[in-house]
């Protein structure tokens, strides 16, 4: 699909929504009348559906609608500028709700209009046109998955409709879900529709049944459908997708298309159809000097275990480390042999320095990321860790110290673009050296939407939530072979892998998801799918936290109603027939 996805820049497509969902077609849309009167522009139609899984993407800075940004609202993200979402000053008024809104009805309308008419106009043989208008309800499906994970309950519109049309009130949760599943089941119904598209396949990154059945396994899974999600589940290992061997380089671009990527979102070197990641979770180092927008929760960094499979403890390697303030601990953070004012500095913010050794300080703080989980190293950059980057015009290797002197040779620290600040950083997906991507906005790397191991972490969940069991380890268990870590168990309790009841599989399997899908987009669906949200990311104290502790700015919980999204004041006031989630207010 990679080698057409570049006509998108040239020529917009459907008629349907611009930026606002009851807008007219845009002026450089063809008119739908038109769009699928030839097999070419049939296909470009089918593609613009596709496109609209970029909506929300910004070049110039980040939107905080991309897939992978919604890692700042859950357990293992957190961003740099202060979200009103997360310190609970946000309202129904705000731009977050209604842009979503906008962009997920827009790819429902694309979809609609193009389901239409391939079936009324398109000239395209008819295997094919079956072919696309199962794509194309996949797609709708996965739009109305995205509002209702947020909304809990949306208008559904099956056919094009216009600003006359836009009044329906909302269905109910279930009822959207229902509407979800008819459409993916039609899609796995469908004989002309491949279950699976082999590595170099010119097909490659459409829709295929096996990604029908993953994406209605976690409809199943929303309902608490659990033996209907794990038998989906089931389907997807039929369907032959595997994890991929080493989780490092399924990252990469060579390996995109790997039998572990299901359905994930295309993307080539061109601006507006390539990754923004590098630019908004790189740093300074790398190439095209990056912003680090977002950065990894020091919480999720806690929860990696050791090598061995017990819990980490900070105070197994410094004693008196969680008992003392998080600015006096900062004194660990900090580099071998600072200068008279660099120690002054750290005095006036609070550390420590009683505690400080000249020689050996970076050594001894190393010593809390060695003998870890593999997946920490290779999705987080830890202090005093290296980073293959880029320096002016060279490819060099910087090193993350605390505070930042110079990222010039011989020193080469790391830098970000808030030296003054110390976060643990993104590894995972960000750019290395210089032969990796042509710009820091548009990067190659497809992203993935849904892969294997996600499955089998929804599957061994739905399995667990029916009764304690050996197969629901097993599957867990598959995804931590992959880096190294010990099998999970239940017939030794003397082991640190020790598993007690459903209960306690339970835990593991959440915490399994936490780990192994920093910065994909996944945690913060969980946290609120599970409930967990309030407990795991809003406890006492909790906040935008620098490596030590320290915040940079609060979390606020203001209520349970924050599990739901607030539906946008500019729809309620078109629409009258919507009604608000509860707790929200102006």
């Amino acid at each position: 699909m990679k080698n057409i996805i570049a006509i998108i820049a040239v020529i917009f497509l459907l008629e349907g929504c611009k930026k606002d969902l009851l807008d007219t077609a845009p002026t450089n849309a063809l008119s739908s009348t038109t769009m699928w009167t030839t097999d070419n522009l049939t296909d470009l139609g089918v593609n613009g559906v596709y496109a609209a899984l970029r909506l929300g993407q910004n070049t110039g800075g980040p939107s905080y609608l991309e897939p992978y940004q919604y890692d700042r609202l859950g357990m293992t993200g957190t961003n740099r500028s202060a979200d009103n979402f997360m310190m609970g000053t946000i309202t129904p008024s705000d731009g977050f709700f209604s842009s979503n809104w906008q962009n997920f009805y827009e790819g429902i309308q694309r979809a609609n209009t193009a389901i239409k008419n391939i079936a009324t106009i398109s000239p395209s043989i008819a295997t094919k046109k079956l072919r696309l208008i199962a794509e194309c309800k996949f797609l709708r499906a996965y739009f109305y998955t995205k509002l209702n994970q947020g909304w809990r309950g949306v208008p559904v519109y099956l056919e094009p409709f216009g600003i006359a049309d836009a009044t329906k009130p909302r269905a109910t949760e279930d009822s959207v879900w229902k509407v979800i599943i008819n459409d993916l089941t039609d899609c796995i119904n469908e004989p002309n529709l491949p279950i699976k598209y082999a590595k170099g396949d010119a097909n490659y990154g459409r829709i295929t049944k096996g990604a029908a059945y993953a994406l209605r396994g976690k409809a199943y899974l929303y309902q608490q459908n659990w033996a209907l999600a794990a038998a989906d589940f089931a389907q997807v290992q039929m369907a032959g997708f595997s994890l991929f061997s080493d989780y490092h380089l399924l990252f990469k671009e060579a390996n995109e298309q790997s039998p572990e990527m299901i359905f994930s979102i295309q993307n080539i070197s061109v601006l507006g159809l390539g990754s923004t990641i590098d630019f908004f979770c790189g740093t300074r180092s790398s190439f095209g000097s990056c912003w680090n927008s977002f950065y990894v929760s020091p919480v999720v960094v806690d929860l990696y275990e050791n090598s061995d499979g017990s819990k980490f403890n900070w105070e197994n390697i410094i004693p008196g480390y969680t008992s003392m303030s998080p600015l006096a601990r900062q004194v660990y953070f900090l580099r071998d042999g600072l200068t008279a004012s660099e120690i002054n500095a750290a005095v006036s913010r609070g550390a420590d320095m009683t505690k400080y050794l000249p020689v050996g300080n970076e050594a001894r703080i190393k010593q809390v990321y060695a003998n870890r989980d593999p997946r920490l190293a290779l999705n987080v950059i830890t202090p005093y860790s290296n980073y293959n980057g880029v320096v002016g015009a060279a490819n060099v290797t910087s090193t993350y110290r605390f505070p930042y002197r110079t990222s010039a040779l011989p020193t080469a620290d790391l830098q970000t673009d808030a030296t003054t600040f110390y976060f643990y950083l993104y590894r995972k997906f960000v750019d290395e050296n210089s032969n990796e991507s042509l710009g820091r906005n548009y990067g190659p790397v497809d992203f993935p939407l849904i892969r294997y191991a996600d499955v089998l972490l929804m599957w061994a969940e739905a399995i667990n939530e029916q009764a304690f069991s050996q197969s629901a380890i097993g599957l867990v268990n598959q995804v931590r072979a992959r880096v190294g870590m010990p099998a999970l168990q239940s017939s030794d309790p003397t082991k640190p892998t020790y598993v007690s009841s459903q209960a306690d599989l339970r835990e593991r399997i959440r915490n399994e998801r936490r780990v192994e899908f920093v910065n994909e987009g996944i945690n913060y669906y969980d946290e609120i799918r599970w409930k967990t949200w309030k407990d795991k990311v809003f406890f006492p104290g909790s906040g935008s936290s620098q490596i030590w502790g320290q915040n940079a700015y609060t979390y606020n919980w203001t209520g349970d109603f924050m599990y739901l999204w607030a539906i946008p004041q500019v729809e309620i006031a078109r629409n009258p027939n919507l009604v608000q989630n509860p707790g929200w207010s102006n």
